[in-house]
């Protein structure tokens, strides 16, 4: 049996999603970050699994022989932070993270409190360079 992904793109409504963001501040932020990033990338957002919203998607495929679809960039306005997904494996991400104001770093995730704690045209670039980094790394068919 193969390693299934369970975040998968799904046709769910994604404004639907935001309104049950019980924070009116995090909802709020939630709606400034679809607007960042549907510009950014110009692509539509889409639902990934329950609750990640996502931008564009690549097809990947491991040396192992594993591949899948994944999205290009996304974010998730969960409870305690909003967590943004941007391509781990690239190395100006560091450079910019530093000029991006408060945030963590977890292994796949930049975590935010706050739309207002960071630097907004650093992360259209962190947006920007994670799109061209993937598409560069995984080219379409």
């Amino acid at each position: 049996m193969g390693y299934e992904l369970k975040t998968k793109e799904t046709d769910n409504s994604v404004i639907e999603f935001i309104e049950t963001v019980e924070s009116p501040k995090k909802r709020e932020d939630a709606y400034r970050l679809l607007e960042i990033f549907t510009e950014t990338t110009g692509y539509e957002a889409k639902m990934w699994g329950p609750s990640i919203i996502g931008f564009g998607s690549y097809h990947y495929k491991y040396p192992t022989g594993h591949e899948g679809d994944f999205m290009l960039v996304g974010f998730s306005p969960r409870k305690a932070k909003i967590s943004l997904y941007f391509a781990t494996g690239d190395s100006k991400r560091e450079e910019l993270l530093q000029k991006f104001g408060k945030h963590t770093t977890g292994k796949a995730c930049v975590y935010i409190n706050k739309v207002a704690d960071i630097d907004v045209e650093v992360l259209k670039d962190l947006i920007s360079q994670s799109v061209t980094f993937l598409q560069e790394m995984y080219p379409s068919q």
